[in-house]
């Protein structure tokens, strides 16, 4: 018997968008294949189910070509979401007090197309197997919202390569706004010495060797690397925990079960790195390793001795080293905690946001007010990035400046004499 999201609905591509569960999913061959591409897996999305945030309702969009085959897959989930969550905090003390006496105000279901825990794909394939498989999504997605029960629908954290592919929303009335934006960094050097020579101005070298120097000092710190922390992820955890807590912005909270259920699942991908102190972790990096590139997932730390030991650096370090070393040409890291990136010579790499309600009328209304709620507005670092101006594209509706594009061309240009993202090989 079909589940009851699963009657076919008609697409602009003459495509069938059904909606089915993990369930439905073992047995299709297509899902078996499904995100091969990416460093994250049909695998992920099966731990993340399993492990993260059970009071969501976790569905998976099949499109369909004219033969009824599956063409393609798009996670999805339902949850109840804040919608002034990246709001600036001078507002907070109003929101808060609104409220108390309005505990819902500016809660809504929300349909989530993505990842919980992560940057959010296309299925595989070409250009244009991507384009058809959007178009038919975009003509389905509204319909599928209002049957689940979903007021708002958002494409979540989408990297900007999809914006050609995923323009066929903006037509739909979705508005495209920036999420937090990762970072991605040039590491293809002979070793990390030659990148600072090559990469960092002096005076940032300088104060790298003089935290590094500081650190090593007084006890040395042991790094060991491993594909599996079950056997210490009561040791770990509370690193990865104590980082969630000082961070301002958050989402998910991931659980002990999915840093196990990683290395169990994805041995392939996956390396946790763990720092020693007098036999004591004091410094934990959970990463993936794809192609030629690094992915620093999540860090934690032990506050009691983290800013004393510059351990954020200390970890960036050896992380570096470890990917050079490993035939690495790529660094990349997660959103926020932008000021110690911007000095290292990072860039940003944006991911966006595609919004929209269900409501025509309530749409319109939300379309002028989403750029003033979207998070990356109120950090100042952002802004001091050579390429901040690709967070929103030359495409954007909302564009802060007409001539956004062409600065941020301009930009680059200069970045490359001065460094930046500069390359030995």
């Amino acid at each position: 018997m079909p589940s009851r999201h699963e009657s076919p609905v008609p697409s602009a591509c003459e495509s069938r968008v059904n909606v089915i569960s993990r369930q439905q999913l073992q047995n299709c061959r297509h899902w078996q294949r499904a995100f091969a591409s990416q460093h994250k897996d049909r695998r992920y999305y099966e731990i993340v189910e399993a492990t993260i945030h059970p009071e969501f309702d976790y569905w998976y969009f099949a499109i369909r070509n004219q033969q009824g085959e599956i063409q393609a897959i798009q996670p999805f989930f339902i949850l109840d979401q804040d919608v002034l969550a990246g709001i600036h905090r001078t507002f907070g003390r109003l929101i808060d007090a609104i409220r108390v006496r309005w505990p819902r105000f500016m809660f809504m279901k929300t349909m989530m197309v993505g990842c919980v825990a992560g940057e959010a794909h296309l299925d595989d394939g070409d250009d244009s197997t991507r384009a058809a498989t959007a178009r038919s999504l975009a003509g389905a997605i509204v319909e599928h919202a209002r049957a689940l029960g979903a007021r708002l629908i958002v494409l979540k954290e989408f990297p900007n390569q999809y914006r050609d592919a995923l323009s066929c929303f903006i037509h739909g009335g979705f508005t495209r706004i920036p999420s937090m934006p990762q970072t991605r960094l040039n590491i293809a050097y002979a070793d990390f010495e030659d990148y600072m020579q090559s990469a960092l101005n002096s005076a940032t070298r300088r104060k790298l060797r003089k935290k590094f120097k500081a650190t090593e000092g007084d006890a040395p710190i042991e790094l060991s690397v491993t594909n599996d922390v079950t056997s210490i992820i009561d040791e770990v955890y509370p690193l990865y925990l104590q980082v969630y807590e000082r961070s301002k912005l958050r989402f998910e909270r991931l659980t002990k079960e999915y840093f196990c259920g990683l290395g169990t699942a994805m041995p392939d991908r996956v390396r946790f790195f763990v720092w020693r102190r007098h036999a004591k972790a004091v410094a934990f990096g959970a990463c993936m390793v794809h192609g030629d590139t690094l992915f620093a997932e999540y860090l934690g730390l032990d506050y009691r001795v983290a800013l004393e030991l510059h351990l954020y650096h200390y970890v960036f370090r050896d992380l570096v080293r470890w990917a050079i070393a490993n035939r690495c040409k790529w660094f990349q890291s997660s959103g926020l905690n932008y000021d110690p990136k911007l000095h290292l010579r990072h860039r940003l790499k944006p991911v966006d946001l595609y919004v929209r309600h269900t409501s025509p009328i309530v749409n319109m209304f939300m379309r002028l007010a989403l750029p003033l709620l979207e998070p990356t507005r109120h950090d100042a670092t952002l802004k001091k990035f050579p390429n901040y101006f690709d967070l929103w594209g030359s495409d954007s509706r909302a564009s802060p400046s007409s001539n956004g594009a062409a600065r941020s061309r301009s930009l680059a240009t200069a970045d490359l004499r001065k460094g930046w993202g500069a390359s030995r090989n």
